[in-house]
């Protein structure tokens, strides 16, 4: 295991009697612990890169750590998409670096007309397409 890891915890606690689980990421072998999601994991393995920006091409790795930005999405058993943060690494998992996905608010095929980034624009894209809410 890597010396990345934190063994001794004040509050968490020691490792010592942690069971190992092993996974793959990108083609190679690593060690995790039975509880780790895989960002952590990862992490404690010296990974930071988890995917690509779909635009730039950038490297993109753990921002939040808590399942609100979507920048750990992986392929996990050929499931794509998948937020390390918030998944529990499992014996003989494969995980795959994230692969060039569509930007989630960018319009498609399906939808030409750009997504909301703001609660602003939804309503500036809303004006006048519904009545008045009596609720508010």
């Amino acid at each position: 295991m890597s010396n990345k890891r934190i063994t001794k915890h004040p509050v968490l606690g020691n490792l010592d009697n942690q069971t190992a689980v092993t996974f793959t990421f990108d083609g190679k072998t690593y060690e995790g612990y039975e509880g780790d999601t895989i960002a952590s994991a990862l992490l404690a393995n010296g990974i930071r890169q988890l995917r690509v920006h779909e635009e730039s091409g950038k490297p993109r790795g753990i921002y939040c750590n808590i399942g609100h930005c979507f920048e750990c999405r992986v392929t996990i058993d050929e499931k794509a998409g998948v937020r390390a943060c918030m998944t529990e690494v499992k014996e003989g998992m494969v995980v795959k670096s994230g692969t060039t996905q569509p930007l989630p608010l960018k319009p498609t095929e399906k939808n030409t007309e750009q997504l909301p980034r703001t609660y602003t624009e939804f309503q500036k894209q809303n004006e006048g397409s519904k009545e008045e809410d009596p609720h508010v």
